[in-house]
């Protein structure tokens, strides 16, 4: 069952300690093996690329490299926030590599993709907040791959919706930017950021292009209760977002967040059908679910 209304916010936060919960038999993702995944490797070490799928420690970076698909990740692999969820290096950034748009659209040329996912860390010391390499990005895929789809996975630059313009005249074929939890969390799930401007600016993406679906993501299992996850949805339609992905929280290290509970799948299906009502066009819910997880699938959904 979900958590309703009935539970009271000090039993929730109680549940936060040292101590996790046992990892549940149904939580398991297929190993990182397999030849196209050894191929890909080779490939992203020689173009000197970064993947989230690595950086970030993604669970399902086996079944998708065997896929032959990633997550590009451009702007170096350091981040300039501090988010208590996230395995990315933290620290001061690595300096702009202008040539790495033309060496992702290569990968993307050497992997026969159609539909491709780009994001970056945060890069707070810069004034677009790396607005323009997406660009560049999208730009050099589209040059190389006639007709390979970009999804980009941004950051909130700040609030800056002159940022936001660079990357929507670049015309991504969806525009990702997390939200990641409930308002209650964020001083210590997202270090940095503001619920009410990850919401503006997902506004603002589709007031610039109102063709181009918008998404959002977030994880469960961090203390949040399902009224506050249902709220979310609501605020997230209300911005206009049209695709949205539920996954649960896996803490990287001991020195992260911990994990408050494991959300089983029943539940996650319980929130899918909740948000098709709310009208998002496609929702993508499930234990191992990330923000590209089947992100061609969802793109193709919300096209229709």
């Amino acid at each position: 069952m979900l958590r309703g209304k009935g539970d009271t916010l000090d039993l929730v936060l109680v549940s936060i300690s040292p101590q996790a919960p046992a990892r549940p038999n149904w939580l398991r993702a297929p190993a990182p093996v397999g030849q196209n995944y050894r191929d890909l490797k080779d490939l992203i070490t020689g173009l000197k690329l970064h993947t989230v799928c690595e950086s970030a420690a993604c669970p399902n970076v086996g079944e998708c490299w065997n896929r032959r698909t990633a997550t590009f990740m451009i702007l170096g692999n350091v981040c300039t926030r501090r988010c208590g969820f996230c395995a990315v290096q933290k620290g001061g950034p690595l300096p702009v590599d202008y040539d790495e748009p033309r060496r992702v659209a290569e990968a993307v040329a050497a992997m026969g993709l159609d539909y491709a996912v780009v994001t970056s860390v945060n890069r707070d010391d810069r004034k677009d907040g790396g607005a323009q390499l997406f660009a560049d990005t999208i730009h050099a895929i589209r040059e190389r791959v006639p007709g390979c789809k970009t999804e980009v996975l941004v950051p909130d630059f700040q609030g800056s919706h002159a940022a936001m313009k660079i990357v929507m005249d670049a015309r991504p074929d969806v525009l990702n930017h997390n939200t990641e939890t409930v308002p209650r969390l964020y001083r210590q799930v997202r270090l940095g950021a503001r619920y009410e401007r990850s919401l503006d600016m997902l506004r603002h993406a589709k007031e610039l292009s109102p063709a181009t679906p918008v998404k959002s993501g977030l994880m469960l299992g961090l203390g949040e209760l399902n009224e506050e996850v249902l709220q979310v949805m609501l605020d997230l339609r209300a911005h206009q977002v049209d695709i949205l992905t539920l996954g649960q929280y896996l803490r990287p290290s001991p020195k992260h967040l911990p994990i408050v509970r494991y959300v089983p799948p029943a539940e996650f299906d319980e929130l899918k059908r909740a948000g098709m009502e709310m009208g998002f066009a496609h929702v993508e819910a499930g234990p191992l679910v990330r923000s590209s997880y089947h992100a061609d699938d969802s793109h193709a959904a919300a096209r229709c």
